[in-house]
């Protein structure tokens, strides 16, 4: 099947691509699938916000936007697993690792549909923090859409007893506020995905403060407070 094929398949039917990877049924396919679609989506918007640092910042972001996306499943995925593991869980790690993707598949589509927004106002603005602020709500946006999907995709394929399905689910919210952190730190760490204006390309900025503390220091300009 066409890798396109299949993403369209998911967005037009979820239910079946769950029941899909619940069953364990072409694992290794839907894999791939998703992780093409989703890096080439991915790819588009982050060479979109790199443009206001030219063309080495295009190309920089958009190999870092997926790199972001992939490094935060792998580096989140194992301590879920291991504990689905601990409590008793049948699925595999390559059905969680599909579900994962397919919510990162979501998430990198949202970011599609939005392209033609953050072009818009790419090539109609020059004020690089409402850029920023703006990108970083759109984001946020397709992140929660992705941990939606995933939070109730694995409530869907959980088994267990309705007892332990309670205790599963808890663990689950601390995982996926785990895996919110991890991803906005990692983003922090792999920047710059945007590019100053006028400043010289950089592919890694240093490690300093972190993520949370320079979106409010971004609301703080936005609002003229210094």
């Amino acid at each position: 099947m066409n890798h396109f094929d299949l993403l369209m398949q998911f967005l037009r039917d979820r239910t079946q691509l769950i029941e899909t990877i619940k069953e364990g049924k072409r694992l290794e396919s839907i894999i791939l699938s998703l992780m093409i679609c989703s890096c080439i989506f991915l790819g588009i918007y982050g060479a979109i916000i790199g443009s206001f640092n030219g063309l080495l910042q295009m190309l920089a972001s958009a190999i870092k936007l997926p790199a972001l996306y992939i490094l935060t499943l792998f580096i989140c995925l194992p301590t879920l697993y291991f504990f689905n593991v601990i409590s008793g869980s049948k699925r595999t790690f390559s059905q969680y690792l599909a579900l994962l993707l397919a919510a990162t598949a979501a998430m990198a589509v949202m970011l599609f549909g939005f392209a033609p927004v953050t072009l818009f106002f790419r090539l109609s603005s020059t004020d690089y923090q409402f850029f920023q602020f703006l990108n970083i709500l759109i984001l946020a946006a397709s992140g929660i859409v992705g941990i939606h999907f995933f939070y109730r995709s694995v409530l869907f394929i959980d088994d267990q007893p309705a007892e332990k399905q309670i205790q599963n689910r808890n663990v689950l919210k601390i995982w996926l506020f785990l895996y919110g952190f991890v991803g906005s730190q990692l983003g922090w760490t792999l920047r710059p995905f945007f590019g100053a204006p006028n400043s010289p390309f950089q592919l890694f900025r240093q490690i300093e403060s972190n993520f949370y503390a320079h979106v409010l220091k971004l609301i703080g300009q936005l609002l003229g407070v210094s």
